[in-house]
Order: structure tokens, then sequence, then C-alpha cells
């Protein structure tokens, strides 16, 4: 990869990273525009209607944090359509009802589209299949940082957001926080590239 391609923010932009990590904070700052991947997140009322319910957490609950509660095909599809056309239709989603409230119209802004969200890591693979070229058409970065301030943060957003009960935060806080050097391997492995959110910064904002 060589310079021009590793430090400049163009085209498309996957931001992963734990909850908590600051992904909405540089989608919305630098993303022209921003494309929320947590839109794309399947509805509660498919736990009674699909053919398979939503996964389950092993203390009962249906598991928000496993890709298989979230709709890979209509976020690609979205991607695609934004990249080729400089417009998409996207769904609006509670995460506090966890269901479609509506949709809304997304238009390309100069770039860079910065996509964003905690299933952000199934995005390469199924980009790389439809013929684009990591680093070239679209980067991979996931925010480096340490676990604490990320848990911090995650904890004080979902209180003040009201997204979950707080039993329910408090278990899947401590859940995410031991599990977060399996989650930054796991986006690694996807492609990935650990970036510090200083140097985030400094390429999401190069035009």
């Amino acid at each position: 990869m060589n310079n021009s391609a590793e430090h400049h923010a163009g085209g498309l932009v996957l931001l992963g990273g734990a909850s908590g990590a600051g992904k909405s904070y540089l989608a919305r700052t630098y993303g022209r525009p921003h494309l929320l991947l947590d839109a794309f997140y399947r509805e509660i009322a498919e736990d009674s209607t699909a053919e398979e319910p939503l996964p389950r957490t092993v203390y009962g609950q249906i598991d928000w944090d496993d890709p298989l509660t979230w709709n890979l095909n209509s976020a690609v599809d979205a991607i695609i359509e934004l990249m080729e056309t400089g417009r998409t239709r996207v769904p609006v989603y509670s995460i506090t009802t966890s269901s479609v409230t509506g949709h809304e119209d997304l238009e390309l802004a100069g770039g860079p589209i910065v996509a964003e969200g905690i299933f952000a890591a199934e995005l390469p693979r199924a980009l790389s299949q439809l013929g684009l070229r990591p680093g070239t058409d679209f980067h991979a970065w996931y925010i480096d940082q340490h676990r604490l301030p990320t848990a911090a943060r995650r904890f004080a957003r979902d209180v003040t957001e009201r997204r979950k009960p707080v039993p329910f935060l408090l278990r899947r806080g401590w859940s995410l926080m031991r599990q977060e050097r399996e989650i930054r391997g796991h986006y690694l492995a996807a492609g990935f590239v650990p970036v510090p959110k200083r140097e985030l910064h400094r390429r999401l904002g190069t035009p």
C-alpha cells in the first residue's frame, strides 16, 4: 500500500471498533455522508415471525452483538447504490424499540462515505467478492484505543439514550469489555488496520 492509499480517506471508509470507541463521532464529523450501519439491524418482530428466531445470549436475552441480528445484504446494497448513483434510502432504526420507524434518503456530498457500526467487520469480504479492492476502492480502519475509556463512554451513552434497561447494559458492558481483545482480533482478521484515534482524525480530515 503506498502512502497516498494509506493516508488519504477518499471514496468509502469502513470504520470499526468496539461499541463506544467513537465510531459515530468520527463518522458524523468527517463523513460526507455518514452511513450508520446499525440502521440495518433486524427488527425484534422477526424473533417471532422469521423462520429462525434471533440469537440469544447465555442469559437468555436477544444477543444484539451477534451479526445474525443484522442484515448484511441490505447494508451492502445501500453502500453499492450510494457509490454508484450518489444516493440511497436507508432505514431509520430505533435501538430502544428494536424496530424500523421510517426511512431517510442519503446522498453523496463529496465523500468520503464513512460507514460505521459494530458489524463493519462483516463488510470487507462481501465488498471484495463484488470486486472492490481493499486499500484502493475502500479503506477499513479500526479505532485502536484502551478498553476502559471505551467501556465508560459506551455505558454513559447507552444510559443517556435509554437504549436498553440498565441491568442489561451492565451485563452487556462487562461482557464486551472482557471480549474486547477478541473483538479487535476479529476486525484485524477481517482486514481492518488498527489506527489510533488521533491519526484517524488526520486521515479522515485529509481532502
